[in-house]
């Protein structure tokens, strides 16, 4: 087995960007601190490290194309899943229910977009899971908190599996006329999404001034949220040739996918901001938690695989 023509063409272009940002980071850490540390300087190095560790675990999943994808995204759901217990503080109300999340609702899910049954795995978690959830609560006979208990698993189902199997999901999509592959779509909106985020990091430290929403994300500015949602759509326009997308189409759907990305930071950030902490946890180098990685594409990966799905299948 070996990555596909596509895949090596993606990961080349990937490694050549990253060997890019490297040798960029390098200089500014000679030049501007003369080889000594720098908070700034340094949190950009440790950033870019981690993006090597990303894009080579995200190489190897494509390796194994389609069920490389959903193993790495049920072990991505399982970790997300572990750090929101954790902050949310489910892991410590309730270990019960955390169980239920991981070894039933993850794996079901995952295994019913494995055998392609979009009629369930669609409705599953926002039906069944979250009408079974309580009443598998009621079983331990502990009524303290119970509608909060309940309703902080729900969500993080939702949010940790739910939204994330979308993305492995995107390669069950037969698009009549189209020769390209769900791999293909996959990486659209990883790049879109991702892209979105790094630069709106980009614009926000050259010219960032005007908070978006202090209170819920002090970095987040204005101006790099707009220089960064500009950039982002006009690199989803520019990878129209890997989807079946024309030029605006792209840019529309690009635009969409930073969109519900930056919203959804919100929401995770707000979570975050309520229950004390900065960050949802210390796995990735520079980034903080896998969920401080992935709330973006959580949050778009759904909405973006729904239009896909009505309107080019």
């Amino acid at each position: 087995m070996a990555l596909s023509s596509f895949s090596q063409q993606l990961f080349t272009g990937l490694a050549l960007t990253l060997c890019l940002a490297s040798g960029t980071a390098r200089l500014i850490k000679w030049r501007v601190a003369g080889g000594r540390p720098h908070a700034v300087i340094d949190n950009l190095n440790a950033r870019i490290n981690a993006w090597w560790v990303m894009v080579g675990v995200l190489a190897f999943s494509f390796w194994f194309e389609r069920f490389g994808l959903l193993l790495l995204f049920a072990a991505l759901s399982a970790l997300a899943l572990r750090e929101y217990a954790r902050v949310a503080g489910l892991q410590a109300q309730d270990g019960r229910l955390l169980r239920y999340l991981c070894w039933l609702f993850l794996p079901v899910q995952y295994g019913l977009i494995a055998i392609d049954w979009y009629g369930l795995y669609a409705i599953f978690i926002p039906v069944y899971a979250f009408l079974v959830l309580p009443i598998l609560a009621t079983q331990c006979g502990d009524t303290r908190n119970f509608l909060a208990r309940c309703a902080c698993a729900q969500w993080g189902l939702m949010a940790c599996v739910y939204c994330l199997s979308h993305v492995p999901a995107l390669q069950t999509l037969a698009i009549p006329g189209w020769s390209g592959s769900g791999l293909q779509l996959v990486a659209f909106l990883l790049l879109v999404a991702q892209g979105s985020d790094v630069l709106q990091y980009i614009w926000g430290k050259l010219l960032g001034r005007t908070p978006v929403a202090p209170r819920l994300s002090p970095s987040k500015t204005v101006e790099g949220l707009l220089g960064g949602v500009a950039s982002a759509t006009l690199l989803g326009a520019a990878l129209h040739p890997i989807t079946p997308f024309s030029p605006l189409q792209a840019a529309a759907l690009a635009f969409t996918i930073c969109v519900m990305g930056f919203l959804g930071g919100l929401v995770m950030s707000a979570i975050k901001r309520g229950a004390g902490v900065k960050d949802w946890g210390q796995l990735i180098e520079g980034h903080g938690g896998l969920l401080d990685r992935l709330d973006s594409v959580a949050f778009a990966a759904p909405v973006f695989f729904h239009f896909v799905r009505y309107w080019w299948t």
